[in-house]
C-alpha cells in the first residue's frame, strides 16, 4: 500500500491489526468495527464462555463478534490505557 506508515507495525487503517495476532501485547484491548463491542481480556466473553484472563490472540479461530457476528480479524486495537 503505498504511502502506508508501517513504524508501528500495522498496514492499513489506524487501529486495525489485519488478524495478525503477533502485533497484539496480552492485555490488548480490541473493539469491533462493526458495532463497537470491546473485547477486554481482563473480563472474557461469557457468551462464548471464554474465561476472564483470556488474551484476545489466544482466542479460537472460530470466535466472533458476540454481539453482531463480526470476524475477529476485523477488530480494532484500541490504544492502551495510562495507568
Amino acid at each position: 500500500m503505498a504511502g502506508a506508515d508501517l513504524s508501528n507495525g500495522f498496514e492499513g487503517f489506524e487501529g486495525s491489526y489485519l488478524g495478525n495476532r503477533d502485533v497484539l501485547r496480552p492485555g490488548s484491548r480490541l473493539e469491533c468495527k462493526i458495532c463497537w463491542w470491546v473485547y477486554d481480556p481482563a473480563l472474557g466473553d461469557p457468551q462464548w464462555q471464554i474465561a476472564p484472563g483470556t488474551p484476545f490472540a489466544d482466542l479460537p479461530a472460530h470466535w466472533r463478534c458476540p454481539n453482531c457476528d463480526c470476524e475477529s480479524d476485523q477488530f480494532l486495537l484500541l490504544p492502551a490505557e495510562e495507568s
